[in-house]
């Protein structure tokens, strides 16, 4: 199992939209399609700051859920496109982190 730590940067003075229509549209669209969304965080020491984090049992899962979602046409045509519209795309960090033996999140 991993998780993927997700770091975003929404167009200035855009996170309560982008958290409006991530919580309202992107996470539920996720999900149907088999993601496993753990948290959504606002950064508080950033005023445009988003991170985010789902988990994947392993590889074959990772590329399974990602083709679910992002091959999707209604993620293609409609989602995406918004996305770019609310982040800063060039300033998103992807981390991949495996968890500890004492980790929780185990």
């Amino acid at each position: 199992m991993f998780y993927e730590i997700r770091r975003y940067q929404t167009r200035p003075g855009r996170r309560d939209d982008w958290v409006r229509y991530m919580e309202g549209t992107v996470i539920p669209f996720q999900q149907a399609k088999g993601m496993t969304v753990i948290a959504s965080f606002i950064d508080e020491e950033d005023e445009d700051g988003y991170v985010w984090i789902r988990r994947f049992d392993d590889e074959d899962d990772r590329v399974t859920r990602y083709a679910a979602v992002y091959e999707d046409p209604e993620w293609r045509e409609r989602i995406g496109p918004a996305v770019r519209e609310l982040l800063l795309m060039d300033r998103m960090v992807v981390t991949r982190v495996q968890p500890t033996p004492a980790s929780a999140m185990q």
